[in-house]
């Protein structure tokens, strides 16, 4: 029998597959741009998984592949684009899966403002905002400043503004205006407080926190994700308080089974939500929550996608594995990719230090300030999470992607 995925993020197709493999069943990818894959796909042994290349943003050519995968047991989904798609999809095929109107509400990210807000879970609430000049008087007269100017349905760190001055929100406002925008521009309060989310594992409404990771992003009003590292030490009346705060939140926000990366900022006051996820979390995130807690989490995946309950969900994971650290590297400007200054020096660096290409050589960069600009990812180890990431960065700084003019 075969587990489908509806596109996929760009890591962690080997361990789907194995995941998978371990279940029963076979993997198959349904995608519209296999090059997303390249890592994954060059370094996985020939045959562990079916590659079925179709445009995947037009339904009917879904369901026309999807008819044709042989003995469809699941469908899954790891990314924001295409989870409504993919709940829909479920459902209409009878297979387990999220209730549609549930991951609608997630992928809305002022509606989840609005639910938590009315429901004493946040202490911001959520303002719509046209872009241009004209949505300044909402965002003043109702948030204030500082404040955040958020795409209700954006991706990947895109369409997010942080403004502490009048100068800056019209920047920004400017700026709305001239990007296509996935879903309708909102402004929030700005939390200040260091940024944090919070991996977890959900089943029938209940939740389990598998653990913190945590997160540094840009000085720049555009956020870009730059640092990670896993897992965060608490204490244990603070991860306590954590997991039971994020299942209160889940729980409004209509979650109730599955992967979900909360985004989360802790404040003097506790933690305050900046987004939710309802997936693995992205880049090297499912890696490292594979070599820490000493399992392949994937499997939960393919649980759920069958209509299981996950044995994550009871299984013991306390020091199972080293903590991890790993930094995005990107692009200093718009070019043309030509390879990387720095790489054959990364084996001198403590931390059994590893390179994940995002890009390729040849590949035409037109944005570099937020992910769609990240080249690749350097990653290490570490007992704990704090020495993960000063070995990822002090490796992270040898390599120089080179960038050439574009003709």
């Amino acid at each position: 029998m075969t587990i489908a995925a509806l596109e996929s993020l760009s890591f962690g197709l080997g361990r789907m597959a194995e995941a998978a493999a371990s279940a029963g069943h076979r993997l198959c990818l349904l995608t519209g741009d296999r090059s997303v894959y390249r890592h994954e796909l060059a370094t996985l042994p020939a045959g562990a998984l079916d590659v079925v290349d179709i445009d995947t943003d037009d339904p009917e050519a879904v369901r026309g592949a999807l008819a044709a995968v042989p003995a469809l047991a699941g469908l899954i989904n790891t990314t924001d684009t295409w989870s409504v798609p993919a709940a829909e999809l479920a459902a209409e095929l009878g297979l387990p899966g999220p209730d549609p109107a549930a991951v609608r509400l997630l992928r809305d990210k002022r509606r989840v403002r609005e639910a938590l807000y009315a429901q004493g879970l946040s202490r911001s609430a959520a303002v719509a905002v046209p872009p241009g000049p004209h949505g300044a008087d909402a965002v003043l007269r109702t948030v204030g400043l500082p404040a955040v100017l958020k795409d209700s349905a954006g991706t990947s760190s895109r369409g997010v503004w942080i403004v502490h001055d009048e100068e800056a929100l019209q920047h920004a406002l400017a700026e709305a205006a001239r990007q296509p925008l996935k879903g309708a521009l909102f402004a929030e309060s700005f939390l200040a407080g260091p940024l944090y989310s919070a991996e977890t594992l959900s089943w029938e409404g209940t939740t389990r926190l598998l653990g913190v990771l945590s997160r540094q992003t840009s000085r720049t009003a555009v956020v870009r994700e730059e640092v990670a590292a896993f897992p965060v030490a608490l204490p244990d009346g603070e991860r306590a308080a954590i997991e039971a705060w994020v299942g209160r939140v889940l729980e409004v926000a209509g979650h109730r089974g599955g992967f979900a990366h909360v985004e989360f900022i802790l404040t003097a006051e506790g933690p305050e939500l900046v987004e939710i996820n309802r997936r693995i979390g992205g880049a090297l995130v499912g890696e490292v929550l594979c070599r820490t807690l000493g399992t392949n989490v994937y499997t939960a995946m393919m649980e759920e996608a069958l209509g299981r309950r996950p044995a994550l969900l009871d299984a013991e994971l306390d020091g199972q594995g080293p903590a991890y650290g790993f930094v995005l590297v990107y692009a200093d400007r718009p070019g043309v990719l030509k390879g990387w200054h720095g790489l054959g020096e990364l084996a001198a660096f403590p931390g059994s230090v590893q390179w994940y290409p995002v890009r390729e050589p040849g590949e035409a960069l037109a944005h570099v300030g937020d992910q769609r600009g990240c080249t690749g990812m350097v990653l290490a180890e570490a007992p704990t999470a704090e020495l993960a990431q000063h070995r990822a960065w002090s490796a992270a700084v040898r390599v120089r992607p080179v960038i050439a003019d574009t003709p």
